[in-house]
């Protein structure tokens, strides 16, 4: 055991390892996911988090260490992001003729998402600064811990949150638009999109190019919706 610590300390200190180990988490992760017919609660996102939150925990590998090596992976995630436009540019035609349909259900969405996590987190009791770091969970992190910040809650948790939020909606969110009968997928890609972000968007488009093309569309612009209009429920509801 101890030489297998030595060598941990030795493999640690090379960034590679951690960068490796977060590809073959996710490969092993999607690997599975395939094998279980993509059920959406083996969502690879989930698994390679866990995995390597078991990881990390077992070596006693602290979180600035792994970021250290896997942050190639952190730097693609603007790239990957602008790379959602690709979809959405294929569906454009059936994105402008539903403009009103989308701008109703996004301000609707953005409304219902934020109000809805302040009155539930206020109703069991919450702290305000939990509340309003509670309230942009369904927006892409790094607009979310803005907004977050802005408002005086905490980054760090919404961050959290937002991850959780993500993971949630990509893996219950068919199921739940399944029972729902939603069979249009561009209603579908807006309701996963405008509720879990990239995540959410990232398990539509395996699912459908258009689905996908909507649910980045949704993404977006719930980011910048969320961004507007929080904080004026935040002030009229505080």
């Amino acid at each position: 055991m101890q030489e297998f610590k030595d060598i941990w300390v030795y493999l640690s200190a090379t960034p590679l390892l951690h960068l490796t180990l977060t590809l073959m988490a996710f490969i092993s992760a999607s690997m599975l996911y395939k094998k279980a017919r993509m059920n959406p609660l083996l969502n690879p996102v989930l698994i390679s988090v866990v995995a390597i939150v078991a990881i990390l925990y077992a070596t006693q590998t602290n979180y600035e260490t792994y970021f250290e090596g896997a942050q190639f992976v952190h730097f693609l995630l603007g790239p990957a992001t602008v790379a959602l436009a690709i979809p959405l540019y294929r569906q454009f035609n059936r994105v402008r003729k539903s403009a009103l349909a989308i701008m109703v259900s996004l301000i609707s969405g953005a409304i219902t998402g934020s109000t809805s996590a302040i009155l539930i987190a206020w109703f069991l009791g919450a702290q305000p600064v939990s509340i309003i770091s509670l309230a942009p969970k369904s927006v892409t992190a790094p607009v979310a811990m803005g907004i977050s910040e802005q408002l005086g809650g905490l980054p760090s948790l919404t961050a959290v949150l937002v991850i959780l939020t993500g993971i949630a909606g990509a893996t219950l969110g068919p199921l739940i638009l399944d029972i729902l009968r939603i069979r249009d997928w561009s209603a579908r890609g807006m309701a996963i999109g405008t509720a879990s972000h990239g995540i959410g968007t990232a398990r539509a488009l395996q699912v459908n190019e258009l689905a996908g093309a909507f649910s980045g569309l949704a993404m977006g612009l719930n980011a910048l919706a969320t961004a507007i209009l929080l904080p004026l429920i935040w002030k009229l509801l505080s």
